[in-house]
């Protein structure tokens, strides 16, 4: 592992369902693990764990107090973490140091008691030299807990009830914490954030809109909060909620504007859209190729560059310089955030949460690519304070199976991974924090660093092959694979257990070879070929349907009977008929099975070997027709009778009942 220039080599902090732990490695080739040297508590109800930003400090709860610890300055040797101060904090829920570290603020949800119906203070400051409380407020929102500070810690600023409350810090806490110095804003929603950087900071105040009107985003110069007094000014609509990301140098402000739903229903996400505010006065909106939400906006540590990923899925990532144009495309794929490392000179860009976790790792000075690895069921991303390795990790409760962590070497290699055993879950991971400068910058190479093999098995990446196609590569016949038929007593090898298509395939090959031997110019009634008895068949009636589904079979497998292959075709299709003219009635009081003509059956014997077939068909089907209307007509009488009121189609209808029987009449004389 790259030490520090003070020998000293960073430590995990690791948060888990039984315990608060630091690990550490010896080496690059070496595993990370749970020193004797280190601290350890045996706990299940840490909510938080912290360093702070200089690395001198650690926090951490236990669900009875808060702890801070001393960081030793190196990590050699038998050095122990002295406790440094104990705070009497049990639910603290948020734990945050100011920027250089003397401050902790602790935040807990908001809870009225019998005893305090009012509520007590949740958002509490205490001095980490001292251990004693400086500051305590009510501070009801979770989301926006976080106070802000300026770099030297000479300004404590936040937002209550949208207005922002600000607080000097130069004469000391407890006279600087006593009363506000400045107050600005007031409407519902304001949000506030001091700009890193040169003291007097900048500082941007949001206000959302209102009946109509545009949210706005003021830049100042602290401590001329004056209406009139604003550096820059921008105005935009549709923002329910703002991020406010500052570069490094406090000179340049992003704003990640988003509403919660998309009236025009094109996105799941809402409305986004990225700003640019300057502290020399300029303003602008970064421009996006590609329509969907916005997934990530990053700084370069570097403070002269940004990269936004944005687009519906495969998302784009682009590279931007402070005039918000377009200086590397680094293509589409599937992709929702991004990382710098610490020193600006690579990124990693991820596809996590819903996506399966493809890594891309880019050398931001060549733009070029150096490695692609997957990272599955990733939850957590952090760089490593030597901008060589970043750790990836899998915690609860966003997925509470396969839990661990992996540490890898920017090339792709795998370096170190732990896997979390059943029944236990890993909640948190941090690397320890140092100060500025304390680590080179790392030269970027495409050398292929050694690694370990991961214990986890990869899936497959052949595509899939069916299994007559490995037999068919392997040389081997498919159809000996299958299945042998078995025939069943008393059915025939076609009706019963032969394999499905045998009886077909031979009764193709049959037919194949009688038209092969007919003659050229002969038809195949003239050459004798027989039609085949499924074809010629004609359809069941209705006792043989309800007989063949009564033992499960399908009525089409039955053959004809005796007296149906003997009939000609037409009368084979009017008895075909039967079945539907049994639906209709002909005449009232006339037999179900018995027709206006006297037959039975829809067959009249008289015709059997004359010609009148059809006319009698014809005639029949045109009684039929008649008498139905007929039949119409009597119910729509009866529901008149009945004192229903018909609709005029249906009185015109019972208007030509008369009609409608003096046509039946001749229909039946002409028979």
């Amino acid at each position: 592992m790259a030490a520090a220039a003070d020998g000293a080599v960073p430590t995990l902090a690791i948060r888990s369902s039984v315990a608060v732990e630091l690990w550490s490695s010896a080496g690059a080739k070496q595993p990370f693990e749970h020193k004797p040297n280190l601290p350890r508590e045996e706990t299940k109800s840490s909510r938080s764990i912290c360093f702070s930003p200089d690395g001198r400090y650690f926090a951490y709860s236990n669900g009875v107090e808060v702890k801070v610890l001393s960081v030793p300055t190196s990590n050699t040797g038998n050095l122990n973490w002295p406790v440094q101060c104990s705070l009497p904090r049990p639910k603290a829920f948020y734990l945050k140091f100011s920027p250089r570290g003397n401050f902790l603020c602790t935040w807990e949800h908001y809870a009225i008691t019998k005893d305090r119906p009012e509520g007590a203070a949740n958002l509490l400051v205490y001095d980490v030299a001292t251990g004693k409380e400086v500051f305590a407020i009510v501070q009801k929102n979770q989301t926006d807990w976080q106070p802000s500070w300026s770099s030297d810690e000479s300004i404590f600023a936040l937002v209550v009830g949208g207005e922002a409350l600000f607080y000097d810090l130069a004469a000391g806490p407890v006279d600087g914490f006593a009363t506000t110095s400045r107050k600005i804003g007031g409407s519902r929603g304001g949000m506030l954030s001091l700009g890193p950087g040169n003291c007097p900071p900048y500082l941007a105040f949001y206000t959302p809109g209102a009946k109509g009107a545009p949210s706005m985003c003021k830049l100042y110069k602290y401590p001329a909060l004056g209406q009139q007094q604003s550096v820059a000014c921008k105005s935009f609509f549709q923002a329910d909620r703002v991020e406010m990301l500052w570069n490094k140098r406090g000179s340049g402000l992003l704003l990640l504007t988003s509403t919660e739903v998309d009236k025009s229903g094109a996105s799941y996400y809402g409305n986004q859209a990225v700003h640019f505010m300057a502290t020399k006065g300029d303003t602008c909106s970064v421009p996006l190729s590609k329509e969907g939400p916005v997934h990530c906006v990053k700084w370069s540590p570097k403070a002269n560059e940004f990269v936004v990923v944005y687009g519906f899925m495969p998302s784009k990532a682009a590279l931007y310089n402070l005039k918000c144009d377009v200086i590397f495309d680094f293509g589409e794929g599937p992709r929702n955030c991004a990382y710098f490392n610490p020193f600006g000179n690579l990124i990693v860009l991820g596809g996590f949460g819903n996506l399966p976790g493809a890594v891309e790792v880019w050398d931001v000075s060549k733009r070029e690519k150096i490695a692609n690895l997957k990272c599955a069921d990733t939850t957590h991303f952090e760089w490593h304070p030597n901008g060589e390795w970043f750790v990836t990790a899998t915690t609860a409760p966003r997925l509470r199976i396969s839990n661990g962590f992996k540490v890898y070497h920017y090339s792709g290699a795998l370096l170190h991974e732990t896997l979390w055993p059943q029944g236990q879950e890993l909640l948190g991971i941090e690397w320890q924090a140092f100060a500025d400068n304390t680590f080179a910058e790392p030269k970027i190479t495409k050398a292929k660093h050694e690694g370990i093999k991961s214990s986890q098995p990869e899936a497959s990446k052949k595509a899939y092959t069916p299994p007559h196609l490995r037999l068919l590569k392997e040389g081997k016949n498919p159809e000996k694979y299958l299945p042998q038929s078995t025939l069943v007593p008393g059915l025939s090898a076609t009706a019963g257990g032969a394999a499905p298509g045998a009886g077909a395939n031979k009764n193709k090959k049959k037919n194949n070879n009688n038209g092969s031997n007919r003659p050229k110019g002969t038809n195949r009634r003239e050459a004798g070929d027989a039609t085949p008895p499924d074809a010629a068949a004609p359809s069941e009636s209705l006792e043989q349907q309800q007989t063949a589904n009564h033992f499960g079979e399908s009525p089409r497998r039955q053959a004809p009977n005796r007296q149906q292959r003997q009939l000609p075709r037409h009368l084979q299709q009017q008895q075909q008929q039967q079945p539907q003219q049994d639906q209709h009635p002909v005449e009232f009081g006339t037999p179900r099975h018995q027709h206006a003509n006297g037959n039975v059956g829809g067959y009249n014997s008289s015709n059997t070997t004359g010609g009148g077939g059809n006319n009698n068909s014809d005639k029949d089907r045109k009684i039929r027709s008649v008498a139905k209307k007929l039949s119409d007509i009597k119910k729509l009488k009866s529901r008149q009778s009945q004192g229903e009121t018909l609709e005029l189609n249906q009185l015109n209808k019972i208007e030509m009942e008369a009609r409608y029987l003096e046509e039946l009449k001749a229909l039946k004389l002409s028979a």
